[in-house]
């Protein structure tokens, strides 16, 4: 049988299978941040065609957080009582439900993708942003209000991801995520690319990895029993300047283990618009993946994405250990079925939901 479609234990929490439901932002809230019938559907869906892991897209953890004012929040317990029922559903399934705890630094504050992706001026509804650094993300002709973080904004930064967490958890997510990738605010702290400070939050690897590492070892003893991911960019892609390299993120990986990380979620990019991708073609991610689980010292489970569009690729990639989970997105989009039509491809063993066993050949 396909390694792929064998159990993935993580910690005290067990998926069924190797193929996760890679986090995309729907963009389809209201303006509160709570879910809509769009995701239960979208998210419920995804369980019923038989995916191991069904992760939720970029959750905010406080209002400012959000990219566009349409993202899904979990900055109260409304937000946490409004997801349970979702998780549930997934959990019914077979699958087991997971959520990405984020916060969108200086890329917040937008239109939604379909609206242009354009700043938001206050009386259009956007909202100052916060980051490591007072300059914006370029590009815009007039960038949201954008405001360089204090160590009380920090502070209260890391209490909102680890009350995330423990709300998701409450809600019955068994796998949290951190989004600490494409740009985002704890990318930003990574990479000398936006991170300019001068205390302990800046200046060398230590001081730049210290928030990723506090939110990672507050949210790990917050969620005993669940899982705790980390999702980083591996590169920012930009080999001209200085920048986050695989070289770092091998090194943080090690260090997130040492602070109960289970699965380290390898992407990459999104810290600036200049980055060069040489060839982004099917799996180009994949390699990022493999030399993170080679290289690090400690024991590290990682998930590779990017590109994986076909159960032999998704296969190839467990089978060969380049990584221990294939992180599916836009083929989900294209098809909520992916693992049913993978395991009929690949003579894995998957069972169909029962009220669809009659179109099984």
């Amino acid at each position: 049988m396909s390694k792929l479609f064998t159990s993935l234990s993580l910690g005290e929490v067990t998926a069924s299978n190797r193929i996760m439901v890679s986090p995309m932002c729907q963009y389809s809230c209201g303006r509160d941040g709570l879910p809509t019938e769009w995701h239960r559907v979208h998210l419920g869906s995804r369980a019923v065609g038989g995916a191991g892991i069904v992760m939720t897209e970029a959750t905010a953890v406080e209002p400012r957080g959000r990219i566009s004012p349409n993202d899904l929040g979990i900055w109260s317990e409304d937000h946490g009582d409004a997801l349970a029922p979702i998780a549930a559903f997934i959990r019914e399934q077979g699958s087991t439900p997971a959520i990405q705890l984020a916060h969108a630094g200086r890329k917040a504050s937008k239109t939604r993708p379909w609206e242009g992706n354009e700043p938001l001026a206050p009386d259009e509804g956007g909202w100052e942003t916060i980051a490591p650094t007072d300059r914006p993300y370029p590009g815009y002709d007039d960038p949201p209000e954008q405001r360089r973080m204090t160590s009380e904004d920090i502070e209260t930064v890391v209490d909102a991801f680890v009350e995330a967490a423990r709300r998701a958890v409450t809600a019955g997510f068994e796998i949290v995520e951190i989004h600490a990738a494409h740009g985002y605010l704890l990318h930003e702290f990574l990479s000398p690319v936006t991170n300019d400070r001068e205390d302990d939050y800046g200046g060398d690897f230590e001081g730049r990895t210290r928030i990723v590492r506090e939110i990672t070892r507050a949210v790990s003893d917050a969620v005993d029993g669940a899982a705790v991911f980390v999702r980083l960019s591996a590169t920012d892609w930009l080999p001209d300047r200085e920048s986050w390299t695989v070289d770092q993120s091998v090194r943080l990986a090690d260090r997130l283990t040492e602070d109960g990380a289970d699965l380290i979620d390898v992407s990459t990019g999104g810290i600036h618009p200049e980055q060069h991708i040489p060839n982004p073609g099917p799996g180009y991610q994949i390699p990022f993946a493999e030399r993170i689980r080679e290289e690090t010292d400690a024991d590290v489970l990682v998930g590779a994405v990017g590109g994986i569009r076909t159960p032999e690729q998704a296969d190839e990639l467990v089978r060969n250990e380049r990584a221990d989970l294939a992180i599916v997105g836009r083929e989900f989009l294209r098809d909520p079925y992916f693992p049913l039509r993978a395991a009929d491809a690949l003579d894995g063993e998957l069972e169909w939901p029962i009220p669809y066993r009659r179109a099984v050949k």
